[in-house]
């Protein structure tokens, strides 16, 4: 899988010792350069735009975020309360197939509750009927699968084969559109804005009967918005026409868009031996801290690389696993225990999937600003989180 990112930004010239390793960095002001952007394409366009929690989760910087978009979009019940506790504005929340006993306070937290397929909205709507009765305030969304795959990688591509996401849309009837208020799909990833416009002329067909009878229209999220060369000025016409043809309010979702480059993995090289080539052990995992290099997979860009004429060196991680491989880099430094290197983009996505297997500690949490220098340590993780997550 190839990534546009990895851009080192104002990285180039923070000092990767004044953190702990392995310790993830949050730059604010590329954070904040990456929610303008998102903000300025809502102006123009008139859509609303929230920011995904499955994505970034990083809830001390959600009074940043609250600044710049419309709210959030969680994935579930758990998400969801974490929204409602931190973070402003609307709440959407989807999930492939809810819990009956999580429904009632998802509906109580939620402003769209999205469903993955009229039958579990038929099956649920005794809950949503109570709900309402009660006071809740909430719309019912369906996630469609447009059922045309724009994506790479099949197993990040909601509309590859046989996917779970999303009702076909060749199945969608009068019927099921008298149920919901609104008509979600999600089936980008890392892409730009003809990806999007393919798909539209997809779903276009099957919406058009149904064209004034929906309230909005949430295209998820995959936008690589905040990306330097992607399509703005075409996106915020393309953003209008849509709501000039449909009559629907629309969404948008970015997830990475958010964080897009705005962080990075700081580790330290623990051990280094040759076998064919040389290697080095790392305190940055893999499997723990980075798995969508495994699961993609793809090669994540090191802050410095090219910089030296060294031989390549084989990166892997201190679990147990033997395909615990970043992968093979020319290094900034030397190869020799001690030296600090560290990962680009890796503020979405890495910090929301880490784990603890093996015992390996998960990287502290910190929030620097590029423009001020301040550093601040949001969070550091001991053994009492490993030990309080088994039994």
């Amino acid at each position: 899988m190839e990534t546009r990112a990895g851009d080192p930004g104002a990285f180039t010239h923070f000092d990767l010792t004044r953190v702990d390793s392995p310790s993830f960095v949050v730059d604010l002001a590329k954070l904040r350069q990456n929610l303008q952007v998102l903000a300025d394409i809502r102006d123009a366009s008139g859509v609303k735009v929230l920011a995904a929690l499955k994505a970034f989760s990083m809830w001390s910087v959600a009074p940043v975020i609250g600044e710049y978009l419309d709210g959030v979009c969680t994935s579930g019940l758990w998400e969801a309360m974490l929204a409602a506790e931190h973070y402003d504005g609307e709440i959407a929340t989807y999930c492939a197939a809810y819990k009956a006993e999580d429904l009632n306070e998802i509906c109580r937290l939620s402003d769209h509750v999205i469903f993955n397929s009229p039958m579990q909205i038929e099956r649920c709507s005794a809950i949503l009927d109570a709900a309402r009765i009660r006071g809740d305030s909430f719309d019912i969304g369906l996630r469609i699968n447009p059922l045309h795959a724009e994506g790479d990688v099949p197993r990040y591509d909601p509309c590859a084969p046989h996917s779970r996401l999303g009702f076909p849309i060749d199945q969608l009837t009068e019927e099921h559109m008298a149920m919901v208020d609104g008509i979600h799909f999600h089936s980008l990833c890392e892409q730009d804005l003809a990806p999007l416009q393919r798909t539209w002329d997809k779903v276009f067909d099957y919406l058009e009967p149904y064209f004034g009878q929906f309230k909005w229209l949430n295209f998820g999220g995959g936008h690589h918005i905040t990306r330097a060369d992607y399509q703005r000025e075409e996106l915020v016409e393309f953003l209008k026409d849509v709501q000039e043809d449909t009559g629907a309010e629309v969404y948008l979702e970015p997830g990475e868009a958010i964080a897009l480059d705005a962080g990075i993995l700081v580790g330290t090289i623990l051990d280094t031996h040759w076998n064919g080539m040389q290697l080095a052990i790392t305190d940055i995992s893999a499997t723990c801290h980075m798995p969508d290099v495994l699961e993609a997979p793809y090669r994540p860009a090191m802050l410095g690389e090219g910089e030296s004429s060294a031989e390549a060196v084989r990166l892997g991680g201190p679990s147990c696993l033997a395909g615990d491989v970043i992968g093979d880099y020319s290094l900034p430094v030397e190869c020799r225990p001690g030296e600090r290197i560290a990962f680009l983009d890796q503020a979405h996505y890495s910090m929301v999937k880490t784990t603890t297997f093996n015992g390996v500690p998960l990287p502290s949490i910190w929030l620097w600003d590029s423009e001020t220098d301040s550093l601040e340590q949001v969070r550091k993780f001991g053994y009492e989180d490993f030990r309080d997550r088994l039994s």
